[in-house]
């Protein structure tokens, strides 16, 4: 099958660097942080794809690089090199520009497009939710009015049609349809991130960034957002990237998996050989500290 996303040689650096940045740096050196120059390589010569539909795992400790890269993928902020391509001939498109459309029927790599164009393609195609719930909504905001600003960042505007897509969005991430006008302030951290998930749902994204989405939780809220997580993923079919260092969500919720130490893939492969037979040192101690 023919992937729809391709990262290729993904790097996020910190610093001005220096010629011995990446021979200093990585999991074999036990860091990421340059010790001539002190830059920081967040991520470095991070390669992978997803196919159509398919649940793609990135595990790791905290400060691996596994969030630095759907954040990356997402535009919110710059790429010291490599290139992010989508590819999706199938997918609707109408509310990008020629420029955008073209990039992403072709194959072009989006992070050479202009800071408008690769909102377009954000906006249209991608959809976050972030482990901090204060990063992907107005809190102050109605529910409701979260839902409709990110539509009308994609091209909508009927306030009916925008007001019974949230509806319907709420409904389906089980957001009691009462609360549409009410703030996500008032809400619980499991109801906030229910409200980022219909955000994240409304414009029929091509891709799904989840970056531990259930840290913080209370596990039986965390139980509960996952299985809708899994409902909703299995009844519409998005291709996924689901961030965590938790092998528990991993396990649940993916069929593959790179793993990630100081900025590295240091393993990948189908989330099942990953967990029961790990060929890493860091996957293995991983494995361990699981059961």
């Amino acid at each position: 099958m023919k992937p729809i996303l391709e990262v290729r040689n993904l790097t996020k650096r910190y610093g001005k660097g220096c010629p011995q940045c990446l021979e200093l740096t990585g999991a074999d050196r036990e860091t990421n942080q340059c010790p001539r120059c002190r830059s920081v390589l967040a991520c470095r010569e991070v390669s992978f794809s997803l196919c159509p539909g398919e649940v793609l795992g990135i595990v790791g400790e905290s400060g691996s690089g596994k969030s630095t890269v759907v954040r990356l993928l997402h535009f919110d902020f710059e790429p010291t090199a490599g290139e992010f391509l989508l590819c999706l001939n199938g997918h609707a498109q109408e509310g990008l520009e020629p420029t955008a459309r073209e990039a992403v029927q072709s194959g072009q790599n989006l992070f050479a497009l202009s800071g408008f164009h690769r909102r377009q393609v954000r906006n249209e195609l991608m959809g976050i939710v972030y482990q901090n719930a204060r990063m992907g909504l107005r809190l102050k905001v109605s529910s409701g009015g979260n839902i409709a600003e990110r539509l009308l960042m994609a091209g909508w505007r009927h306030v009916g049609c925008m007001r019974e897509r949230a509806a319907g969005l709420l409904v389906k991430t089980e957001v009691p349809l009462q609360r549409v006008d009410e703030p996500p302030r008032h809400f619980s951290g499991g109801m906030q991130q229910r409200v980022q998930i219909a955000r994240a749902l409304s414009t029929h994204p091509a891709v799904l960034l989840l970056d531990e989405v259930t840290t913080g939780l209370d596990v039986s809220v965390q139980a509960r957002v996952l299985d809708l997580i899994r409902s909703l993923q299995q009844e519409l079919g998005i291709a996924t990237v689901v961030v965590s260092h938790d092998l528990g969500v991993i396990r649940l919720l993916t069929s593959r998996t790179l793993v990630m130490r100081h900025g590295c893939i240091v393993e990948q492969g189908l989330s099942d050989q990953i967990l029961e037979d790990p060929q890493h040192p860091y996957t293995q101690l991983l494995v361990s500290s699981m059961l």
